[in-house]
């Protein structure tokens, strides 16, 4: 095998495209997850349940927000990769 083509050539962290990700995840998660909550909260008193009916809905609006946001990363990825080639 060719040294430069090597699977397990050294990679390099480039912080610029890490940190470019993790701010904007910040900032769409705290949107998403604050939606999940007070979405399930009014969808709760739409629909007339009790307070642990609402916390079941905001429980799942919550893991359909951790889904969002999982998607998010890894298309996030794909456009600012994590790591280069040394």
């Amino acid at each position: 095998m060719n040294p430069q083509t090597s699977p397990t050539a050294a990679r390099q962290i480039v912080w610029r495209s890490v940190i470019t990700v993790i701010s904007a995840a910040i900032l769409i998660g705290a949107e998403v997850f604050g939606a999940a909550f007070a979405g399930g909260w009014a969808l709760a008193i739409l629909f007339g349940l009790d307070d642990t009916a609402a916390h079941i809905l905001q429980a799942v609006l919550f893991g359909i927000g951790v889904l969002i946001m999982v998607a998010f990363i890894r298309a996030a990825q794909r456009i600012e990769p994590f790591f280069k080639r040394a």
